[in-house]
């Protein structure tokens, strides 16, 4: 009886020690999960997803998870290329692709992407001027993500993106950057200011070298600018008449044979008392006296 109760504890242990056993040696990782499985300290396979056995004591396993991981880059020191002092944080997006590397050949690997994470903005950042910084940055994401997978390949981590959340400048400087905008503003206006006032005279030119053809046509357009001035409501109306215009009136009234209006003479184009054309002024002719024997 004592041998048979003892064989009975004997074989109750072992049963117990086995089922723990069997327990330990299943592990069961989730789809995103892989196991890097090391046997007696060497690297063996890696795993998954799904059911896995590992033998007790003799392997060891370790998971890694292969989703994105976003992490959040704290706020770096900066000097740009015009030495000008900034703080710039950013976030990046990384996931292993490859279990055994990120395991193997670095030790803590999120913890290492941060560091480089955080000296490689630095230095990109520190390579470019503070406008580059505020208007291309879409070109130094693209610059620092980059750089980053290149020397993360060899870990086993894919850097997906890399985005520049904020920039931070001083109370100087923003208001440095007001006035550089406002005088950048007021050039634009003078510029488009001078290049209506450039169109203007072009059409100007057009329009004289149009009218120049036919003079005809700047007396009905004088003719039209006064009908135009004689519609307003003031009393007094200053409007200038060439003596191109007033020749050319004179002249043609000359040739129809209407009357000369007293005041017209002196006029070019118009005779005067005595009879010679085009003489400026009023004809100031004086009659001789007369002779002997004349009455």
């Amino acid at each position: 009886m004592i041998f048979l109760s003892s064989f009975n504890i004997f074989l109750g242990t072992v049963i117990i020690i086995l089922l723990l056993v069997v327990i330990n040696a299943i592990k069961i990782l989730r789809e995103y999960e892989r196991g890097v499985v090391f046997s007696l300290g060497r690297f063996t396979s890696v795993k998954g997803p799904g059911i896995i056995f590992v033998i007790p004591v003799i392997q060891q396993i370790v998971r890694v998870d292969l989703r994105v991981i976003t992490m959040d880059v704290p706020s770096q020191d900066v000097i740009s290329r015009d030495n000008v002092s900034v703080q710039v944080n950013a976030v990046l997006y990384f996931r292993v692709v490859a279990p055994e590397k990120a395991i193997i050949q670095v030790e803590r690997y999120l913890e290492a992407t941060s560091q480089l994470a955080q000296t490689t903005l630095r230095a990109v950042l520190g390579k470019h001027e503070l406008d580059e910084m505020l208007s291309e940055r879409e070109k130094l994401n693209a610059d620092v993500q980059q750089i980053l997978d290149a020397q993360t390949d060899s870990w086993g981590i894919k850097v997906t993106n890399v985005e520049i959340k904020h920039i931070d400048l001083n109370e100087n400087m923003i208001r440095a950057i007001a006035r550089q905008a406002e005088a950048e503003r007021e050039r634009r206006a003078k510029v488009i200011h001078a290049e209506g006032e450039r169109q203007a005279a072009q059409a100007l030119m057009e329009a004289a070298e149009i009218l120049a053809i036919q003079p005809s046509a700047m007396q009905l357009r004088y003719l039209q600018t006064l009908t135009q001035v004689a519609g307003d409501k003031s009393s007094t109306i200053v409007f200038p008449i060439p003596v191109d215009l007033l020749s050319t009136l004179v002249s043609k009234s000359t040739a129809g044979g209407m009357p000369i209006m007293p005041g017209m003479t002196g006029m070019p184009g118009t005779p005067d008392a005595s009879g010679a054309n085009g003489t400026p002024g009023i004809s100031d002719t004086k009659a001789e006296p007369p002779g002997p024997g004349q009455t």
